[in-house]
Formats: structure tokens, C-alpha cells, sequence
């Protein structure tokens, strides 16, 4: 939910009354908080604020800051705990351990998928479909996200650990994260000191043998070493062997690079790899801490984990400023203390000539359940809806006020209710009788002393004028939703703005399926124009895609040509700019 950046709303503190209400509302939620940790996360007096923001694909939520940390997030009237805060309480929430590989994918935006589970002796943590878990790497209990459940432990397990487990909302090192004080995980020892993923027997006297069973795909091993190698006397040079294995970088017989030489050369492949492959110019500028968390990270290899510390730059900033000497990157300081990259030389030759490498047979997996889905158009059926003036028309057929019905449901109902009750002229077979419930549902007051009888055509056309609209839209794999009213068509308008410039609004996307950040992303790189997505003036949860300049061609193109929507449901299309004429 927030592996992209938010837009916030507001930021207004939290009174008295609400932080009581608050309390309760956490108490409600999870009864494992007492009144010393309500009063710890929602203090009487101290600085709590309530940060109402968009998520990146709309969805509205309201952060609770408390400290300079969000401690908790609200989405759909459900409080849900933030990493800060659980790295206080690490046992409010049932924890499932993963690999530490799998943390970059999930800040990516990925949900954890169940052969990712590492399952320890005693056995998964006995959950329901929609609880609220956390989730933890190996070796340590500070949770780096949260998720809900998409099925229970016994499904889990009946499923042989396969298909998707949790829907992530939150991690270390998303967005969210990055509000706060950007504090790294704390060191939370195992409840069992054995490692979950580590069985096996130590003699006391003898070589030692532990047998690793290592789940979701990764290689089983088996060390083997002597009583000699034990931690009490290990060398310098075993310990940097350690260390280098931690880290997941390969370390054969022949090469002789240090730990720190070999941390700067995947510093450089993940680097490279970002630009070559995850960055774009629409992206610029991009915060230095997004493009580590966000892209770097998720360009770390299968089994390996990047850590600038231990690498001779030590920061980022460094490390990024060394790049600008290289004439790569730029980097400024847009606001005070932040730095993002601003523009990027992606045809340096130690760009183009980069290789990306080809991804695991397990990273694939994974791009495969997290990889964009291509949009598909909804299906949308006009119906008509039974007002309570003509209900007496369709009771009989079993219908009732408000009741739902097609256009040749309604053809339907009518020529069976003028055949029952004997309404169609003996004498002219396309003439319809009236009787006083077709008086009264079909003709006006002035009408019904005068006119006798009416064609078929007239009679459905009358009807169908006097029924409520209503429709019913269908988006791909999921159910039928009915509607009341005419659907809304996307509205696409052009504005003045000062100095006479000219930008273009598309409203009600979302009617459609469509995600406002994504078209405006497209839009954006298409047009080379800024392009921002803002709430609807005087509209509930609302948003509109602005782009400078008219932009009508390319969003003709997009809407009509790629995603498939019939025109009938796109107005203001002829405002596009003429051949020739300046947008």
C-alpha cells in the first residue's frame, strides 16, 4: 500500500476527546494492550497528530503520529499497528518468518506467497482467513511487515504451502516507514535460541553436523567442522568468511577480494541494474531513500543482501555524490536535508554497457505473482429501475419496488401483462389496449380521457421513459455490481491556469477500473508534460489526473486504442487540438 509515495491531505492534532476514543477503539481491536501501553502509543498530553493521506491508488487513510513515528494507520474503519510500533510489542500479532531476500520484493509492493514461509518446529501460528499477522525474517522476532491472511493455518497447510498467503499493507523500508525516524529493526532475540530453520544434534565431543532445512526453494546444506572452529577460536579471517556468507555474496577458492570490495561491487551491479531497468525519466526527481529502498534493493540478487555500511562509501550520500563525479547522476537537495536525483545520463557507457543478469528461476515466481495485470474494460449493461408509481405494472411478473430489470426484460413483462388481462386489439393486433394500470403508469393525467389504445412500440417506449436508469458493471473475474442512476463517463475538460497556460483534467477513471497514478504516469512520460493526480474540489474521496498542456490526443489514444473503453463513455473528446495548431 505505501511502496509508492502518498499525497498528504492534512496534518492536524489529535484532541482530547479523540485520543480517548482512539484508546478505546485500540483496546477494541487488540486485547492483548493494556491501560500502560494504550497510554504509551495514545499519550494524554504529549504531541499526537492524525495525518489524513492518499494512497498512491487512491485509497484514503489516516496515520497517527506520535513522537515523529507513525504508530498506527486507519484504512476502511480498521486500526492496523505500523512496524514502529511493533517493534515495541513483537508479540501483539501472530508472526510468520520469511527469507531476507523476500523483504525487497515486499517493499516492492509484492504479497508474500507461501512457499516463502519458513515453517518452524513447533509448527505455522494457528490463524483465520483475515487476521492480521506480522511478518519477520530469520534469526529475529522485530517484525519488517505487516499483512492479512488470505487463508487459515489448516488451508495453508492443505494447500502445500502454495499460492498467495498474505496481502502485505506495510513494511520496513516502504513509504510509510520513511515518515518516521527511519530507525533500522531492532535486534529481538528468539523466543527458542535454536535458529527455526537449524535441527540437529550437537555432540559435546567430536564434529559437530547441523542440518539446515531451508523452505521456498533454496538449497538444503550441511555444515560440518570440528570442535577447533568453534566461536571461542575462530580466526580474523574465518570471521570475515562468515560475514561474507551472512551477507550472501559467494566467496570461491580463487577469488581473493575483501568483504568490503565485494560489497562495493554489488553496491555497483544494484545501482546500475536500478537505472538500467526500474528508473525513468517520468520518476525524476526521485528521493535518494526511495531509489535505495525501492529499486536498489529489489535489484539485489537471490540469496544476497546489499549493505552500504559495509561497503567502502558507508552512506548514500557518498556513495551518490561519487556518481555525480562520474557524471551519471545529478543529485540536490530539493528541500532542506532531503536529496533526490534529478536527472540521470542513461547513455554513459557504465550504463549501457551494463548487463543485467538474468533472474533466478525463484525471482521469476515471484515477478510472475507481482508483475502489473493488463487492463481489461469493464462490461456495462444499461437496466432500468421500477419506481414506486408503476409497481402495480410489474408485481404480478413478482417484482417489486426497486427491483432491477433489462431492456427486453421490460419488453418481456409488458407484452405478457397485455396478453394475460386480453389488451390487444382483436381487430388490429399491433394496437394495445389501455386499462387503468397502463393509464396510470404510462399516460399523463390529460391523457388518459383521450387516448384509448396505443402501438407496441409506443406502449415500451413509454414505459421504459417512465422507469428509474440504473446499470449493472462487470469488471474482469469479478462479480456483476448494480448500480443506480446513469454511470458516470470519464470527463476529460480543459482549464485555464496562469500566464494563459492550458492543462488537461480526466475525471471518474475509477469508475473504470482505472488507477489515476497509473494514467497519469503514462500520460506523463507520453506528453513529457507534469502530470499530478488531485483530489475532486467539492467531491468525497474523488480524484482527477491534471496534466499541463491540452493532452486530449494522446488520452484518445490510451483510453480508446489500448484499454478498449467503448467512445460512448469517454466525453470531451473533440476538444482535442487540431493538425498544426499549438497545444
Amino acid at each position: 500500500m505505501f511502496a509508492k509515495a502518498f499525497r498528504v491531505k492534512s496534518n492536524t492534532a489529535v484532541k482530547g476527546s479523540d485520543r480517548r476514543k482512539l484508546r478505546a477503539d485500540m483496546a477494541a481491536a487488540f486485547p492483548a494492550f493494556g491501560p500502560e501501553q494504550l497510554s504509551e502509543l495514545v499519550p494524554g498530553k504529549d504531541e499526537l497528530n492524525i495525518v489524513k493521506l492518499y494512497a498512491h491508488k487512491g485509497d484514503a487513510v489516516s496515520v497517527y503520529v506520535s513522537g515523529g513515528n507513525p504508530v498506527l494507520f486507519e484504512l476502511k474503519g480498521t486500526l492496523y499497528p505500523t512496524v514502529y510500533t511493533l517493534w515495541s510489542y513483537p508479540s501483539l500479532l501472530p508472526a510468520f518468518t520469511t527469507w531476507p531476500p523476500v523483504l525487497e520484493k515486499l517493499v516492492g509492493g509484492a504479497d508474500l506467497m507461501l512457499p516463502g514461509l519458513v515453517v518452524p518446529p513447533g509448527g505455522l501460528p494457528q490463524v483465520q482467513q483475515g487476521d492480521l499477522c506480522a511478518i519477520t525474517l530469520v534469526g529475529s522476532r522485530a517484525p519488517v511487515a505487516i499483512g492479512v491472511a488470505t487463508m487459515s493455518t489448516a488451508e495453508m497447510l492443505a494447500s502445500g504451502l502454495k499460492g498467495r498467503g498474505f496481502t502485505v499493507l506495510h513494511t520496513y523500508l516502504d513509504h510509510l516507514w520513511q515518515s518516521g525516524n527511519k530507525s533500522s529493526p531492532p535486534s529481538i532475540a528468539l523466543l527458542d535460541q535454536d535458529p527455526p530453520e537449524c535441527r540437529g544434534n550437537i555432540k559435546e565431543e567430536g564434529p559437530v553436523q547441523v542440518d539446515c532445512v531451508l523452505q521456498g526453494g533454496m538449497e538444503c546444506l550441511t555444515l560440518q567442522d570440528d570442535e577447533e572452529s568453534s566461536m571461542a577460536h575462530k580466526t580474523p579471517s574465518s570471521e570475515a568468511t562468515e560475514e561474507l556468507r551472512e551477507a550472501g555474496v559467494d566467496q570461491g577458492p580463487a577469488d581473493s577480494k575483501t568483504f568490503q570490495e565485494q560489497m562495493d561491487d554489488l553496491l555497483l551491479r544494484c545501482f546500475f541494474h536500478a537505472l538500467k531497468c526500474r528508473v525513468t525519466k517520468a520518476d525524476l526527481p526521485l528521493l535518494t531513500s526511495t531509489f535505495l529502498g525501492s529499486h536498489m534493493f529489489s535489484c539485489c540478487p537471490e540469496g544476497q543482501q546489499l549493505d552500504i555500511k559495509k561497503s567502502s562509501y558507508k552512506k548514500l550520500s557518498k556513495f551518490l555524490h561519487h556518481m555525480m563525479k562520474e557524471q551519471i547522476v545529478q543529485v540536490k537537495e530539493l528541500s532542506k536535508g532531503v536529496e533526490s536525483i534529478v536527472a540521470v545520463d542513461w547513455k554513459h557507457p557504465s550504463i549501457t554497457s551494463f548487463v543485467v543478469p538474468e533472474p533466478s528461476p525463484t525471482a521469476q515466481s515471484v515477478q510472475e505473482d507481482t508483475k502489473e495485470k493488463p487492463y481489461h474494460p469493464p462490461e456495462i449493461e444499461s437496466l432500468y429501475c421500477i419506481p414506486a408509481n408503476m409497481t402495480s405494472l410489474f408485481q404480478a411478473s413478482g417484482h417489486k419496488k426497486g427491483s432491477t430489470l433489462s431492456g427486453s426484460e421490460v419488453r418481456a413483462i409488458i407484452i405478457d401483462y397485455a396478453k394475460k388481462n386480453n389488451l390487444v386489439d382483436a381487430n388490429n393486433k399491433n394496437l394495445v389496449k389501455m386499462d387503468p394500470i397502463l393509464c396510470d403508469c404510462i399516460l399523463e393525467k390529460a391523457e388518459q380521457h383521450t387516448i384509448l389504445g396505443l402501438p407496441w412500440d409506443k406502449v415500451i417506449e413509454r414505459c421504459l421513459q417512465r422507469l428509474k436508469p440504473a446499470y449493472q458493471v462487470t469488471f474482469y473475474g469479478q462479480e456483476p455490481i448494480v448500480k443506480k442512476g446513469n454511470i458516470c463517463p470519464i470527463d476529460i475538460t480543459l482549464a485555464q491556469r496562469a500566464c494563459n497556460k492550458k492543462v488537461t483534467l480526466i475525471r471518474n477513471l475509477e469508475v473504470f477500473g482505472l488507477d489515476p497514478y497509473s494514467v497519469a504516469a503514462i500520460l506523463q512520460q507520453r506528453g513529457q508534460a507534469s502530470a499530478t493526480v488531485t483530489p475532486v474540489p467539492g467531491a468525497k474521496d474523488a480524484t482527477q489526473v491534471q496534466i499541463q498542456g491540452n493532452q486530449i490526443n494522446h488520452l484518445s489514444r490510451l483510453l480508446l486504442e489500448e484499454y478498449n473503453i467503448p467512445r460512448k463513455y469517454i466525453q470531451g473528446l473533440e476538444k482535442a487540438p487540431k493538425a498544426g495548431k499549438k497545444k
